[in-house]
């Protein structure tokens, strides 16, 4: 790295200017180089040093500022890493040169100032002359996730001057030009030390670095000791006289990261004669000399030392790692041949997946190992290095092949503590004659050798709150009677056929993938939650399960009828609240009697011919796919939505529900017999549900008062002793009777005062009088929507009806044989007996178009006439008092030719389809949909029609043969307003 040292005595505190100014800053030299300046840092500061008296000495002989080009490296050349040495600041200094203020200033360009930091010579302290600052910097060939900016900028004069004031002696007051001073443009805080230094405790390096750069103040309140514990130079390029220096900074660091450094023993031997205090040291990816561990002892406060990925020693001799304080000591993934550990004090150790062969221990005090993938450790050597640790609690030893269970019982007998054994992955052990009494966790994956016989030896070890088979293929059935046992595993255990547990503080059980599991007993005052999903085989299920809350049996296909009565009252799950039975294949006939159960799910039950369920708080149920299901009952239930349509052979069904609202039945074609009394009941669809009688609606209507819509469509056992008993219904507001065969409306009229809503769709049976009461004496004097569609009445009957119910706002006619043309002239029934004040249009002009009208009585809005083949005219002229109607549908009705509408609130017409069309009047001044496709007429009616529609914005004309794409502009030109114009013809 290159020293750039420049001093500037007119500017005495060195500040760090605009980039504009480069001569008044001293970086003359990269002028015209400011991407060389910037130059991005990764990882935290480690340490800043305050020396007081050094910086008396400094502050007399002047300050020099030192600038490091931080230019990037071209990308083949090896980049350099390190963490930058922040600069040195006079804390006493800092004191008494702001002490007056207390005050920093911070400038609105902060972040373009490139990055620096400022060292200083003593020249009456020989001992502090060859000081300097590094900037320690990681070139772009080392990747980081966590890139922090090595960056700080040290002061030496506390003086208030602006580094961008010109340099020509005026001070502030005596500034000629009248110009602002740049002190009006800084931000001022007063902070006092004790402030800033807890502040900056809740700060990462990073920002202690940023804060630095701020004032003098915060720079040297950053630079505390307190903050700079750890030097942290993980993976980074930096040299030995770098680190030797940071060494000497920072004497009092108590933690050191070199991993991952360049010649690691070197360095590391720094720190061992340089960092008396250290307490942390962690070291890898490299190789150790014999010389670290023999000087080890010499770090007197070290409590931890980690070392991974090593190579230690030369590979032949044995390693000695003595220490009298040492606690926790990690040697993972080293290569060495032999490790003697001899250490009073240790408290942990790792051996993890290192190659060694033998290991020798003296730590009479160590409490857990780890030797896991330890290949090359000897059963023998594992028994000696596990027995020579009398205190040992957790033992890991997981893929150490050789291990055998007379290893295991002489660690049984000499460890007496023992509470964590992960033997896992070692296939020759069985457990035989292995007591360990004080085992709280027991980790068995993959064994081999554990069977059945080994449960007796799990079972010695009542303390045991954690066991874990997963993977033992020759493991055929587990019983334990383990009163501490929290959790088991059993996953993918290829033989296993048989579970009996029973542990009141059981409260975790994973079993999966056992595709021989035909038999479970479990007891458990604790367990809450149990999943076994897809256990093929299982046939029987014992719980005794007192806080046993949810259950999952999903793809349980060999349960059989008798799982209900583990899940019902007395069963042993009182708690009971959610069991999923779905796609239980075997279940024919299920009940259930709980007053727990909330959820129950039976999708994909296919077998399942009977259900009944007495359970009063059942929320939910699901029986999706339970299409054989031929009776059914819910007594009582807490349901208030019921869905039985989904099982078209149910044929009896009896519901008892004091919640419900919304039933629906719609495709039981073949019930006969429902008993329904719910109370609350607002909604009954009972569509399609051909066998249903008149007893059966009178006994629901009786029980059901609440009932506002009744949908009876396709119901042709219904007459009129039924629907004399809609007089219990005195909130019904609409009635489907659609493709019933009804031949009198009369118990309907009489019934259903206050229906609002009748749908008569294909009522073929009806005579042309059955709707006179609605017209002459009217009846239904709330009927606001008829749907007639696919009925037989005469022309007469339909016109007298539409003269007369003007109070009807939807009328539905679609595929009315017997419907010709709908002339809404004077010539009309008792439309020629209208007030003259109807029959002129003027009133409908632009210039009227917001006056009220004065008799505006007929309330359609809606009307349909789809498919209508008989019907050729269509005329509503303003005399027919429309004033309302918004919508009208004759689309398919093929001999239709004129429609002459005036119709003031019409805002869209379909005539799509009406292949005769040939004259279209509109004066309809609110249209903004017109459909015409498939018209046959020409573009002259249309352009005609639509330039009387203002507020048209869509026009479809799509197979229109008479109407040309070349038209368009012509029709847009017509009805300015017009938006969207759809025309499928290219052009002729």
């Amino acid at each position: 790295m290159g020293d750039s040292v420049f001093g500037d005595k007119d500017n005495p505190e060195c500040r760090i200017g605009n980039e504009e100014e480069p001569d008044q800053l001293g970086f003359a030299e990269n002028r015209h180089g400011r991407d060389e300046q910037l130059r991005f840092f990764e990882d935290a500061v480690v340490g800043m040093r305050g020396d007081a008296a050094h910086w008396e000495g400094a502050a007399g002989a002047g300050s020099l500022v030192s600038w490091f080009p931080m230019s990037r490296r071209s990308e083949g050349e090896a980049s350099s890493a390190s963490e930058a040495a922040a600069a040195e600041t006079s804390v006493a200094e800092a004191r008494d040169r702001d002490s007056h203020t207390k005050r920093f200033k911070v400038h609105s360009d902060f972040h373009d100032y490139p990055l620096a930091t400022a060292a200083f010579s003593n020249a009456g302290n020989s001992s502090s002359a060859t000081e300097r600052d590094y900037l320690i910097s990681q070139g772009s060939s080392i990747a980081s996730k966590n890139q922090i900016f090595y960056h700080t900028v040290t002061m030496t004069d506390s003086g208030d001057k602006n580094p961008s004031d010109s340099g020509d002696g005026k001070d502030e007051e005596g500034d000629e030009t009248g110009s602002l001073k740049t002190e009006d443009f800084e931000v001022r805080m007063d902070l006092t030390d004790d402030l800033l230094h807890m502040v900056f405790s809740f700060l990462d390096h990073i920002n202690l670095c940023r804060a630095a750069r701020v004032c003098s103040q915060w720079r040297a309140a950053s630079a505390h000791e307190d903050f700079w514990r750890c030097l942290n130079f993980e993976n980074r390029n930096i040299s030995i006289e770098q680190f030797e220096d940071m060494c000497r900074r920072y004497p009092n660091a108590t933690e050191v990261n070199i991993s991952g450094a360049p010649a690691i023993h070197l360095l590391v031997m720094k720190a061992v004669s340089s960092l008396r205090n250290l307490e942390i040291l962690t070291l890898g990816r490299g190789q150790l000399g014999d010389t670290f561990f023999h000087a080890l002892s010499d770090c007197y406060l070290l409590k931890r030392l980690n070392v991974n990925d090593a190579t230690l020693g030369n590979g032949i001799q044995e390693i000695p790692i003595n220490h009298d304080s040492l606690r926790h000591l990690q040697l993972t993934r080293c290569r060495v041949m032999r490790v003697s550990v001899r250490c009073p004090q240790l408290e942990t150790m790792s051996l993890k997946r290192s190659n060694m062969a033998q290991a020798v221990l003296n730590c009479p005090l160590l409490h857990e190992l780890d030797i896991g993938s330890c290949h090359k450790l000897s059963d023998a050597a594992i028994r000696s290095a596990a027995t020579s640790c009398p205190q040992l609690e957790s033992l890991d030893m997981s893929n150490c092949s050789c291990v055998s269970d007379e290893t295991l019982r002489e660690i049984a007998l000499n460890c007496a503590n023992l509470h964590f054994l992960n033997a896992s992955y070692c296939p020759n052990i069985s457990l035989e004659s292995v007591r360990l009494p004080m085992l709280t966790v027991l980790k068995l994956h993959s064994c081999e050798g554990i069977t059945s016989a080994s449960m007796a030896a799990i079972s010695h070890s009542y303390m045991l709150e954690v066991l874990e088979l997963d993977m033992c293929s020759l493991l055929t059935s587990v019983s334990l009677d383990l009163p501490r046992l929290q959790n088991i595993r059993l996953v993918h255990c290829r033989k296993f056929a048989d579970l009996n547990l029973r542990s009141i503080m059981l409260s975790s059980i994973m079993v999966s993938n056992c595709p021989a599991l035909h038999r479970i007993n479990i007891t458990s005052n604790s367990l809450q939650k149990l999943a076994l999903q897809k256990q093929e085989s299982l046939t029987t299920l014992a719980l005794q399960c007192e806080a046993l809350q949810e259950v999952d049996l999903t793809d349980c296909e060999s349960l059989t009828n008798s799982i209900c009565e583990v899940f019902s009252d007395g069963g042993g799950c009182p708690m009971l609240k959610s069991l999923v039975l779905d796609n239980c294949e075997s279940l024919t006939a299920v009940q259930f009697c709980s007053a727990s159960l909330v959820s129950l799910s039976l999708v994909g039950c296919r077998a399942i011919t009977a259900l009944e369920l007495t359970c009063p708080y059942l929320e939910q149920v699901c029986l999706d796919g339970c299409d054989h299901l031929e009776q059914a009952s819910f007594c009582p239930v807490g349901l208030q939505c019921l869905n039985l349509g989904i099982c078209p052979k149910l044929n009896v069904l009896s519901i008892e529900a004091p919640r419900m609202v919304l039933l629906e039945l719609k495709g039981c074609g073949v019930l006969s017999e429902a008993s329904i009394n719910c109370p609350l009941l607002t909604s009954l669809d009972a569509s399609f549900c051909s066998q249903l009688k008149d007893d059966c609606l009178s006994a629901t209507t009786a029980s059901c008062p609440l009932i506002e819509s009744l949908i009876l469509m396709s119901c042709p056992s219904i007459g009129s002793d039924g629907l004399y008993s809609l007089r219990c219904l005195p909130r019904l507001t609409v009635l489907d009777l659609s493709y019933t065969f009804l031949l009198s409306l009369q118990p309907v009229f009489d019934s259903c005062l206050q229906l609002k809503v009748l749908k008569l769709q294909a009522c073929k049976y009806l005579a042309d009088s059955s709707l006179e009461p609605l017209y002459k004496e009217g009846a239904l004097p709330a009927l606001q929507e008829l749907d007639l569609s696919y009925g037989t009445l005469c022309q007469s009957a339909i016109e007298e009806l539409l003269a007369c119910c003007i109070h009807l706002t939807h009328v539905s006619l679609n595929g009315c044989m017997n419907m010709h043309d709908l002339n809404w002239g004077f010539s009309c029934g008792q439309l020629s007996e209208l007030p003259s004040i109807y029959a002129s249009s003027s009133m409908f002009s632009s210039e009227n178009i917001h006056e009220p009208i004065e008799q505006a009585n007929r309330l359609l809005q809606n009307l349909n006439c789809v498919g209508c083949p008989n019907i050729r005219k269509v005329f509503i002229p303003p005399a027919a008092r429309c004033f309302h109607l918004s919508s009208l549908n004759l689309s398919l009705s093929a001999n239709l030719k004129e429609v002459d509408l005036a119709c003031f609130n019409l805002c869209f017409l379909n005539l799509s389809n009406c292949c005769s069309l040939e004259i279209l009047k509109l004066d309809c001044p609110r249209l903004t949909i017109l459909f015409l496709q498939s018209c046959n007429i020409d573009e002259l009616a249309v352009e005609a029609a639509i330039s009387k529609c203002s507020m048209l914005e869509t026009l479809d004309v799509r197979f229109c043969p008479k109407v040309c794409s070349m038209s368009m502009g012509r029709l847009r030109v017509a009805c300015p307003s017009l938006k969207r114009i759809f025309s499928s013809l290219s052009p002729s």
